[in-house]
């Protein structure tokens, strides 16, 4: 799959009920909500400022990231579910030591 999102967004695999990260948190299955933890795909290239100067996006690929409930777009893509979202949406990088 090659999607290259434009300007501030950035593509995201949402992390399966009750899958494991690298920090060993686990989401059980009996959690009613989606989780609100991902992994970015992709990301685009920043915003264009008026002045024309393109400020970069602090996220990228493969940074694990923590978003809002009410936050995306989510598509489908070669039978898979990702969301678009702002990178102002990311409410946090979840840093592995």
């Amino acid at each position: 799959m090659n999607v290259r999102p434009l300007h501030d967004r950035i593509v995201v695999r949402r992390f399966e009920d009750g899958e494991q990260n690298v920090g060993g948190i686990i989401i059980p299955d009996t959690a009613k909500e989606k989780p609100q933890r991902g992994t970015v795909i992709a990301a685009g290239s920043g915003v264009v400022r008026e002045s024309g100067a393109r400020v970069p996006l602090d996220v990228k690929t493969g940074d694990v990231i923590v978003f809002g409930k009410y936050t995306s777009q989510e598509i489908t893509l070669d039978g898979e579910a990702f969301l678009i979202m702002r990178e102002d949406e990311v409410l946090a990088v979840v840093e592995t030591n």
